[in-house]
């Protein structure tokens, strides 16, 4: 039997996300598809959308079997560490034969070798690597910039400009943790189709970028359905106004500004300094700040340097408000992997899966909320606290709660024979 796993987003599905499982299913023959999909806030340090409830609903509604959610402490990290969460969590499914992703290049043997030199950290890269960061470009920009040296100066016919595209990057990360973890699972990459990942505008027929979608829904004083919606699957659409209309969506750093502003004046810079990824001072220029911007979007405007991009300022943001500290991410050892596989959705044939291959499972499978579950989860549970408070202020109570109380959604009518933990 055949299982694809997707590493995924869905902020919101969008109609590439539904050519790339399609793709997926058809190139790999899949029997099936599972997903490990971040929950409420992103890799580049957003607030989703809409919930993780509302985008497994869009999952379910496209023909995915399996949901799990990547932990909060990968799903908000910087792409190595986003992909080895994702690459982990998919090996510990027994039943996951491929992994699929787009890439710029959708040329997988560039990306394999490029990911074969990288496994060794040559010197020469690290020292590119370190000189970059001097010259305080940020981490990515660096690490793009380190790499394409190295290829430069290699043997490879790779083309060193390739690989500072962000899913090239991205995905030869993926690579990487494959290898590390020296899984079983075959890779493979398809092209993406047409808009670019950071693109802000719809220029395509069908086809729009997440990041161009989010912007017309946003940045109008009423969300303009219409423009979204040659670009959108239709449950996708008919799922993201429901939010909206029950006071759940759609969520922005602006939703959660005043509790920012809050937590940046009453905290002195020596507890700001404890967060994770706060570095160099830079917990003296929120503190600054914070006094004169006037929304997220300005202070994020403001606090960013050449060194700390726009995504590495929204991430920082995000462990603010969850109080996520180093000391605390380096007591979870993300190195051995998330530490279960929190269910979210599922079908009947992904039902059938999970209870087939139950008893090989070498992580909890949580289905519900227990006093007794790993440590991790606790941030998961923190970050959809603290991502209800974007909600509107009627619905938050009930919403509080239903992080404890939502079993896993399901497509089959018999959903109460599911067998999870």
């Amino acid at each position: 039997m055949k299982v694809v796993g997707l590493i995924v987003e869905y902020n919101p599905l969008h109609n590439g996300h539904r050519y790339h499982f399609e793709q997926a299913m058809a190139l790999t023959g899949a029997d099936a598809c599972v997903i490990v999909m971040s929950g409420h806030f992103l890799q580049r340090g957003e607030p989703a959308l809409v919930n993780k409830w509302a985008r497994t609903r869009m999952a379910l509604e496209m023909g995915v079997d399996l949901v799990f959610e990547l932990p909060y402490v990968y799903s908000t990290q910087q792409a190595e560490i986003f992909a080895y969460g994702g690459v982990s969590l998919l090996n510990q499914l027994p039943f996951v034969s491929h992994l699929c992703f787009g890439s710029e290049s959708g040329k997988l043997e560039e990306l394999q070798a490029v990911a074969r030199i990288l496994a060794t950290e040559p010197e020469s890269f690290k020292q590119a690597l370190t000189a970059k960061m001097k010259e305080g470009h940020s981490y990515p920009a660096a690490y793009g910039h380190a790499l394409a040296s190295l290829l430069r100066g290699s043997s490879s016919d790779v083309d060193a400009e390739m690989i500072k595209q962000p899913n090239n990057i991205l995905g030869i990360h993926y690579l990487m943790a494959l290898n590390k973890l020296q899984s079983r699972i075959q890779p493979l990459t398809i092209k993406r189709y047409k808009a670019h990942y950071h693109q802000e505008s719809m220029t395509d027929a069908q086809i729009a970028s997440a990041t161009s979608i989010r912007k017309a829904l946003l940045e109008t004083p009423v969300p303009d359905w219409e423009a979204i919606r040659p670009y959108v699957p239709a449950y996708t659409l008919e799922i993201l106004r429901e939010e909206y209309e029950a006071g759940r969506g759609l969520i922005s750093w602006e939703n959660y500004y005043p509790y920012l502003v809050h937590t940046l004046v009453s905290q002195p810079a020596s507890h700001l300094r404890r967060m994770y990824e706060m570095e160099e001072g830079i917990e003296h220029r929120f503190k600054t700040y914070i006094l004169t911007s006037r929304s997220a979007k300005q202070l994020i405007q403001q606090v960013k340097t050449k060194r700390y991009t726009w995504n590495r300022i929204q991430r920082m943001m995000v462990h603010i408000l969850t109080q996520c500290a180093k000391q605390d991410i380096q007591a979870l050892e993300l190195h051995q992997g998330p530490a279960y596989l929190r269910l979210l959705g599922y079908s009947a044939k992904g039902r059938e899966l999970l209870n087939r291959y139950k008893k090989e499972l070498k992580l909890p499978l949580i289905a519900a909320i227990r006093q007794d579950h790993p440590p991790m989860l606790d941030w998961d549970l923190k970050a959809a606290q603290i991502y209800s408070l974007g909600y509107r202020s009627d619905v938050r109570p009930n919403e509080w709660k239903r992080e404890l109380s939502q079993p896993p959604l399901s497509t089959s009518d018999d959903a109460s024979s599911f067998s999870g933990n």
